[in-house]
């Protein structure tokens, strides 16, 4: 299983990325999802998910999750063709942590490079953990 480190890392490339290796077969574990960035303003970030969130409830419309290790999986969902067998078993793939669990304590951390923070045009980002709590989640 490779193990992924979040931290500092951008939520979609990561995302992007992920769906890749998860098509090619490979089992994935991210670690740390509430240190993941997505970048633009705090201001318009917070409203569109904040829209996103209200849109629909568990029971009717469409459900969009709290928690920042179930934001970052539906977002790598988004990637996946997640109706059809081979997507469904990509999913199956992929473990999403909040922080690092104690099976992982002595794994060695990758991070994807193409997906660094420091690839930001400007400094303008927010924490995934940032945007949960403010959505209302108790991690």
């Amino acid at each position: 299983m490779t193990v992924i480190d979040a931290d500092g890392l951008i939520m979609g490339r990561l995302a992007s990325m992920v769906a890749k290796r998860l098509l090619a077969g490979e089992e994935i574990g991210i670690v740390n999802a509430e240190k993941a960035v997505i970048s633009g303003t705090k201001v318009t970030t917070f409203e569109e998910y904040k829209v996103t969130r209200v849109r629909g409830t568990r029971e009717f419309g469409p459900y969009f999750p709290k928690r920042p290790d179930r934001i970052l999986k539906r977002t790598v969902r988004g990637m996946l063709p997640y109706k059809r067998l081979r997507g469904k078993e990509a999913m199956g793939r992929l473990k999403i942590y909040v922080g690092v669990p104690s099976e992982f304590k002595d794994a060695e951390l990758i991070t994807v490079e193409s997906a660094n923070m420091n690839r930001l045009s400007s400094i303008k980002y927010v924490r995934l953990g940032e945007l949960s709590t403010y959505l209302g989640a108790k991690f």
